[in-house]
């Protein structure tokens, strides 16, 4: 969850490789990452995993298959029965009952199929505007209504307390678990076991593993229940356990912060985290908004922040909802220059530290307001253009370094250095400076 997908992507891309909060988008494994982002309820199509996998399948990881074991070897320093030895010490010296860890680690053995997720790097993602076809799909969309209506005195209350509308929290929770009904079916215990044992990521997956235990020593939810994705991400709004245990609350009074089985613990603790991520009751998350002819495109990045009376004395121009003329904010080209344009502010960045996926949080933004009586989007997108693959990121930071312009490592994912380096690319070949990598832009880089 928030973190969810963040914290095991650690990627700042606008085009989804999922789905965190990311993260593997139309591999089978992927497609069931983090569970979450774009599910399709009738379509098993986009979903699981992950706003950041590009949008997997509802479809999930089966716990140990043996296809999976055909291809996965695990390569250790040490045996899975030395490490368990090790953290259990860890986690008795942290307070967790040796009673509780025994049983909680009774026949728990390497996921293999947990292994594969993890190392899964796509050579292909989905552009932006299919995922958020996906995200913000009709049958979405009808669903999200009627659970408005149906949960409307609950809602009434999450708002009252903590001060996030309605449609934001409905439309995470459409995102995350296709409103509950992908929550993910692995043992968190031993996903995160095997993560920590044989993962990118050791640390952190000792550390959430920990804090799944302490969740099982609070009792809000037994061993059996303790299910999630295989990276760990749990319920019907994809928390992590770190975050769980820091932002999760009992909003139904049942005694138990119960984000599996009851919604509106869910709904609440979604709220609750985005309350303390920054939140700001009323405002709105961005808008959509037209550019001038001959718009400086470089002043498209997300350190260059202005007010939106700033914004309009650069001749961009939108219709405000709930937008003060001082609130500040930065433009956001998802698809480049030839596709639409959005002027997103601080509710935004709350979104983002939900999943730090820019395309995650303008699908719950458009989800949200789609579920308000909201319209389409007025411009179009560059639907001829096809996204780089991963080799061609790849390549494209090669490139970028050996001419100087400084993209970071190449490592396929397209972040905010690697924009700035494309940025400057292009101003050298007087092409307008959106950040935006596009096949003609390689070519000339070639």
């Amino acid at each position: 969850m928030l973190r969810s997908r963040s914290d095991w992507q650690d990627r700042d891309t606008p085009m989804f490789q999922l789905s965190t909060k990311g993260r593997l988008s139309s591999l089978l494994v992927g497609t069931a990452l983090l569970l979450g982002a774009c599910a399709e309820t009738p379509n098993p199509a986009p979903q699981l995993a992950a706003p950041d996998k590009a949008a997997a399948q509802p479809q999930q990881v089966a716990a140990s298959s043996a296809p999976a074991q055909d291809a996965v070897q695990l390569t250790p320093a040490i045996s899975f029965e030395d490490w368990r030895a090790q953290f259990r010490g860890k986690a008795l010296s942290a307070g967790i009952p040796a009673e509780l860890f025994d049983r909680a680690f009774a026949g728990v053995i390497p996921d293999l199929s947990v292994v594969k997720a993890d190392r899964a790097q796509p050579e292909f993602t989905r552009p932006v505007w299919e995922y958020l076809d996906g995200a913000i799909s009709p049958v979405r969309v009808r669903k999200g209504q009627a659970l408005l209506a149906e949960h409307a005195a609950t809602l009434d209350a999450i708002e009252q307390r903590y001060g996030v509308d309605r449609e934001t929290l409905v439309a995470i929770w459409g995102m995350e678990s296709s409103f509950g009904q992908f929550m993910g079916d692995n043992s968190v215990i031993r996903s995160l076991a095997t993560l920590a044992y044989e993962g990118r990521r050791p640390q952190f997956a000792e550390n959430q593993l920990l804090a799944a235990l302490q969740i099982l020593q609070n009792g809000d939810i037994g061993a059996n229940g303790l299910r999630g994705s295989w990276a760990g991400a749990m319920g019907q709004t994809q928390f992590i356990p770190t975050t769980y245990l820091t932002h999760a609350v009992d909003f139904d009074g049942d005694g138990r912060r119960d984000i599996w089985n009851s919604s509106a613990d869910a709904l609440a603790s979604a709220a609750h985290y985005l309350q303390a991520s920054g939140w700001q009751q009323g405002e709105a998350w961005g808008i959509q908004v037209a550019l001038p002819s001959g718009f400086d495109y470089a002043l498209a990045d997300t350190a260059v922040r202005k007010t939106y009376a700033q914004w309009q004395a650069y001749g961009v121009k939108g219709t405000p909802t709930n937008v003060d003329p001082n609130d500040a904010g930065y433009l956001l080209l998802p698809a480049g220059h030839r596709g639409p344009a959005f002027l997103v502010f601080r509710n935004f960045g709350a979104i983002l530290k939900y999943n730090n996926s820019s395309s995650y949080a303008l699908a719950v933004g458009l989800l949200g307001q789609r579920l308000d009586g909201g319209g389409p989007l007025l411009a179009s997108w560059p639907k001829d253009e096809r996204p780089l693959g991963r080799s061609e990121r790849i390549e494209l930071q090669e490139g970028l370094s050996a001419k100087g312009f400084e993209p970071g490592p190449a490592d396929g994912i397209i972040g905010a250095n690697t924009r700035r380096a494309v940025r400057a690319f292009q101003q050298s070949l007087g092409l307008p400076a959106d950040g935006y990598p596009t096949p003609a832009l390689l070519q000339r880089l070639r």
